[in-house]
């Protein structure tokens, strides 16, 4: 019985030992460290997307790639787009949308 009680021994050291190795061996991912983005962050990048955009498709009009109906639709699109981001910014921060804001909100289709 003394042997037994020596394994056992054995096993419960080791596995304490392996224990506090995994605890404590455990290095932080760079990712960790870096700051989650917050909903503004994520706001302000999709404004500016969709200002990247409204520049691309002027470029591309300008180029003769859209008809003028085709233009014109894409860009209503992307300026309604554009106004409901603002009016989440605004909400966020507090701030009133301005009257071009809520009149493009108003005017915008329902999902």
């Amino acid at each position: 019985m003394t042997a037994e009680w020596i394994l056992v021994a054995i096993c419960c050291i080791a596995l304490g030992i392996g224990t506090l190795w995994f605890v404590f061996g455990v290095r932080l991912d760079a990712s960790d460290a870096v700051p989650h983005r917050s909903k503004l962050d994520q706001l302000l990048e999709r404004r500016d997307t969709i200002y990247e955009n409204l520049r691309d498709l002027r470029f591309e009009h300008r180029a003769g790639k859209f008809s003028e109906e085709d233009y014109d639709e894409m860009k209503r699109a992307l300026e309604i787009e554009a106004a409901k981001v603002i009016g989440e910014m605004d909400e966020l921060t507090g701030g009133a949308p301005t009257p071009a804001i809520r009149q493009a909100m108003a005017e915008r289709p329902r999902r």
